[in-house]
């Protein structure tokens, strides 16, 4: 069973009941199914990060049947509106939470830490609790590649990148876009434009005018919920790439390839271990070699020899024999950000808080 409901249902639900925190898990009956509430920032449409976890579910739904009822809550805004939906979702008997932005960490533990039979999975963070694991996808593995492709197909030097928030997780996407690039043409830039917004189609459409205006003639879509940025390039006849679902349609000839996402394999395993009294928190960073990122639809203008490079470099990322961040690394101010011959630690790379050489836009402060 599926149940799609949107800010404005939810909202009108809590006020009536007058949630604003848990008021206690009800208590579900053996033969009822198990609630499984998916929250997220942006409306659930027919690509981007909405949809893939929304994917990410259906094999989910084809092994339980009726045996689980899911319940999609989008375009919920990040502060307080999610705090008390997430609470309401719990109270009404979803005993599986899946908190679907960087922001809802501190409400989603919250929920997690006052309802221990509730198992909750939190999208990008951090935290660790015994029934709260995050989750987020090492899409450093496929932008590193796309890098590779990226630095093939320009002819300016000059690449761009239309980001949502300055959040480690998309900060380590460009970098690795970057070092792929550099690995190819060592001199490739690489300009950023942040639209601090999931979800906001005009303000992407004017950044990657923007960077387009600035001869950046191969662009990188990172983290954006609409095709945009993918329909804008395709428009100005300049490759594009995207993260998590697929926007070849948005861009029949110029679309460069996608680094898609399929959260199936873990979300089918918690619960899994969720239905078994299993589960335990902990700390889910995946990617190529776990079959959660892949890159799908490659541009077939991509030189073949540059293809069969890039599939090299895939294999040995999916065996563990290659990392993108294996020094020697510099930061964007010229100091040493990995020595030689040392790899980041997966802690050290969700914690990354600086460019590489070569990203030309500072952080925001």
């Amino acid at each position: 069973m599926l149940i799609n409901l949107t800010r404005r249902t939810l909202m009108k639900g809590a006020a009536a009941s007058g949630l604003v925190a848990a008021v206690g898990s009800r208590a579900l009956a053996a033969d009822e199914p198990l609630g499984i509430a998916l929250v997220v920032p942006s409306p659930v449409g027919d690509v981007g990060w909405g949809r893939a976890l929304a994917d990410g579910l259906e094999p989910v739904k084809a092994a339980y049947g009726d045996k689980v009822k899911v319940t999609i809550i989008e375009n919920i805004q990040e502060g307080p509106d999610a705090d008390r939906i997430m609470n309401k979702a719990v109270a009404d008997g979803n005993k599986f939470l899946i908190a679907g932005s960087f922001g809802y960490q501190n409400g989603a533990l919250q929920v997690a830490r006052r309802n221990p039979d509730v198992t909750v999975l939190h999208a990008s963070g951090f935290q660790v609790a015994p029934n709260f694991s995050p989750f987020a996808a090492q899409y450093s593995q496929g932008t590193y590649l796309m890098g590779m492709a990226a630095a093939a197909l320009s002819k300016t030097g000059k690449l761009g990148s239309v980001s949502a928030f300055a959040i480690p997780e998309l900060i380590t996407s460009i970098n690795a876009f970057t070092l792929g690039a550099q690995a190819v043409k060592p001199d490739v830039e690489v300009s950023v434009v942040w639209v601090n917004s999931w979800f906001d189609p005009a303000k992407e459409q004017e950044a990657a005018k923007a960077l387009l205006a600035q001869k950046c003639d191969v662009i990188f879509s990172n983290a954006q919920d609409t095709p945009s940025v993918i329909s804008a390039c395709e428009e100005a006849g300049v490759p594009a790439f995207n993260l998590n679902s697929s926007m070849k349609k948005y861009a029949p000839k110029t679309y460069l390839g996608c680094v898609a996402t399929d959260w199936s394999p873990f979300f089918k395993a918690s619960v899994d271990a969720h239905l078994a009294g299993s589960f335990k928190g902990a700390n889910a960073f995946l990617g190529v070699g776990d079959k959660v990122v892949e890159v799908v639809d490659w541009n077939p203008g991509i030189p073949a020899d540059m293809m069969a490079k890039i599939k090299e470099v895939e294999a040995k990322i999916a065996n563990g024999s290659f990392s993108p961040f294996t020094g020697p690394i510099a930061k964007a101010d010229g100091s040493e950000g990995v020595p030689a011959g040392k790899t980041m630690t997966q802690a050290e790379i969700v914690a990354m808080d600086w460019h590489v050489k070569g990203v030309t836009t500072p952080l925001p402060k």
